[in-house]
């Protein structure tokens, strides 16, 4: 009697043994499917797994995957940023030192002290241009990866207006270019002075660059309920309706203003600009008339009188 209990329990541990070699090698075929599917990026089959262990392993799978494919995603997406940023930036580049190298050439032959005065006074303008775009270019970069921080405080907004319209008083003074201010009351925005102004002034230098000679500017202070509107409106060659979404963009520039200096890269700077500080800007414009930029800062008492942004 005890040798056939104890027959019936061997064969019970065998046949459980055995069940259980079945289950891990069927396991061991499943998830080396699984990994199988995540290497290749293909869907994982989860239709034959039943509850379980199994069924808990497929759902962590699935989640790496879709995690991996995520940050491949991303990887690809900032990889053909960088291509475009050095595609851009070679682009930008060229025409200014072209330039300098010319002008080097010139002053390497014999000339005379006038001649020799004019060259060197052409060469400062391109190497001028170049250091601008490339801390154009350092700043956009930056700001995209949020490296740049800086301080939004109660800031007085006519003491940024004139620091902006004093940046770039010298070139609408050469074209006889008023910029004309309509009288307002001063208030205190939320906003960095520094960084404010220079949304200012690429609007600005934008209004000069694209409006003719004996020409003027405006700019209209807008009071609104949650924010300060600061209209600057030209009479320049304006922007086809179809553009208005894309002047935006990074690097753009209208193929009616490409024998005009410029990088695509002030409006595009404004906007990220405005966005760390929680404003934003739009633009109406007639091709021929003129266009108006709004900058539409925050009023003081809508959030705490000082931020710390990244």
């Amino acid at each position: 009697m005890i040798e056939i209990v104890l027959g019936i329990g061997l064969i019970a541990a065998i046949s459980a043994a055995l069940v259980e070699r079945r289950r891990r090698i069927r396991m061991y075929h499943v998830l080396d499917r699984m990994l199988d599917q995540i290497l290749d990026r293909e869907e994982i089959e989860i239709s034959d797994i039943q509850e379980g262990e199994l069924s808990s392993l497929a759902g962590k799978s699935i989640r790496i995957q879709e995690k991996m494919e995520s940050e491949i995603e991303q990887a690809m997406r900032e990889k053909e940023q960088v291509k475009s940023l050095i595609s851009n930036m070679s682009h930008q580049l060229k025409t200014p030192l072209s330039n300098v190298m010319m002008w080097r050439e010139l002053l390497e032959e014999q000339v005379s002290d006038e001649q020799q005065k004019v060259f060197l006074v052409k060469m400062k303008q391109q190497m001028d241009k170049i250091e601008w775009i490339l801390q154009s270019l350092f700043k956009m970069v930056r700001l995209e990866q949020g490296a740049i921080q800086f301080e939004v405080t109660e800031t007085s907004l006519k003491e940024t207006l004139a620091r902006a319209v004093n940046t770039v008083y010298e070139r609408a003074e050469k074209k006889n270019i008023q910029i004309i201010t309509l009288p307002f009351e001063d208030c205190r925005l939320l906003h960095n002075r520094k960084w404010t102004a220079e949304v200012f002034s690429n609007i600005l230098e934008n209004a000069i660059k694209y409006s003719d000679v004996n020409n003027q500017i405006e700019i209209r202070i807008c009071p609104l309920e949650l924010f300060t509107e600061v209209k600057i409106r030209d009479h320049g060659i304006g922007i086809e309706k179809e553009e208005l979404t894309d002047i935006f963009k990074r690097f753009y520039r209208s193929k009616r203003v490409e024998h005009k200096e410029g990088s695509g890269i002030g409006l595009y700077l404004s906007r990220l600009i405005l966005e760390q500080e929680k404003g934003y800007m739009t633009v109406s414009s007639e091709y021929g008339v003129g266009s108006t930029f709004s900058i539409f800062l925050q009023n003081c008492q809508n959030s705490s009188a000082k931020l710390s942004l990244e």
